[in-house]
């Protein structure tokens, strides 16, 4: 497989790839993330592709993998990133007992462009102040949708999950493979983390 130019900044992305022993280098987007219409799973896809296309335009040479994540509640209220500790308890706050929805959009562009939406349901258990209090002063809520990091010790907080949990920690790697397929680019065959139910 040719390296993949990974258009995200996001150190867990880079290192679902790193895992895959994955030839890839990392070209930060240059993408304004300005609200858009549609549902949440349309809006991540189009971010990815937005994402993907900023960089596509300077190295055409090499297939561009974009990606966007958030948390998106029953209403489809997305919750995005806490700006600061107070943000990310109070956003804790309302997840905590609840089931959420992780949706990201994965964008492909080699000699096309196309692009998927996969969906991971996860429920955080019922947290007391303490425990949020604990959590946050970790820090690992910074830079996180929905405010904690699942494949640290944010996974502490889960109760349950449905679905891929590489997806939740920020890369579908099923969906990326099946997108690369089709562009004729195969990712190797060991890594990333199975579905779970």
């Amino acid at each position: 497989m040719g390296r993949l130019i990974l258009a995200s900044t996001s150190p867990q992305r880079r290192a679902i790839l790193q895992e895959l022993g994955v030839d890839f280098e990392v070209v930060a987007p240059a993408y304004d993330e300005v609200p858009l219409p549609g549902t949440a799973a349309e809006v991540v896809a189009a971010r990815a592709l937005g994402k993907a296309r900023t960089v596509a335009a300077l190295r055409p040479e090499r297939p561009v993998v974009g990606v966007d994540t958030e948390v998106v509640l029953a209403d489809d209220a997305v919750l995005g990133q806490p700006a600061d500790a107070a943000a990310a308890v109070a956003m804790l706050r309302r997840l905590a007992g609840r089931e959420h929805r992780v949706l990201s959009g994965v964008a492909v562009i080699g000699a096309g462009e196309a692009t998927a939406c996969v969906e991971t349901r996860v429920r955080l258990r019922a947290l007391t102040d303490a425990e949020l209090a604990d959590y946050v002063a970790t820090g690992e809520w910074r830079g996180r949708a929905g405010g904690y990091a699942i494949q640290a010790g944010g996974g502490g907080l889960v109760a349950s999950i449905d679905g891929d949990l590489d997806n939740v920690i920020g890369l579908p790697v099923a969906a990326l493979r099946a997108l690369l397929a089709a562009e004729g680019q195969l990712l190797p065959v060991a890594g990333g983390n199975p579905a779970t139910t």
